[in-house]
């Protein structure tokens, strides 16, 4: 595949998600997809039903405002890409309430692809900056 081919799968999945549009986040994906979110208590989840779950309870607890490249590299089947997200946490994120905090964090995706479908989608997350900004107390009012 082409840089161009996978940026516009990567495009749809990331807009789905934005819309917090559940079957569009896995449309994309391989029948026999792995999406795995490393230290995820799921571990590695098999197949575009059991990604699906996993968007269900991303898009009810965190909102995805922008999610800007910041880094991006391209093999023959594959890409890697280093994100940063901007987003809010209405329900909770890394089992930690977010009460509607504003979070940023960077990102890494590992994307594998064959037939023109991904069919592994490997993310990696800064998950010390998210604890942080969850954690950190409320400023004080005046």
């Amino acid at each position: 595949m082409t840089p161009e081919e996978m940026d516009r799968l990567i495009e749809e999945h990331l807009r789905a998600e934005k819309a917090g549009d559940t079957a569009g986040c896995v449309a994309m994906y391989s029948d026999d997809v792995v999406h795995d979110v490393v230290g995820s208590p799921t571990g590695p989840l098999h197949g575009p039903e059991a990604a699906a779950g996993f968007y269900e309870m991303l898009t009810q607890n965190v909102t995805t405002e922008t999610m800007d490249v910041n880094h991006a590299r391209y093999g023959e089947d594959f890409c890697v890409i280093e994100h940063q997200f901007s987003g809010s946490v209405p329900g909770e994120f890394l089992g930690i309430p977010g009460h509607g905090r504003r979070i940023s964090f960077r990102m890494l995706h590992v994307w594998e692809f064959d037939d023109g479908r991904m069919s592994r989608e490997n993310v990696w997350l800064d998950g010390g900056a998210i604890v942080a900004q969850l954690t950190a107390p409320e400023p004080e009012r005046q």
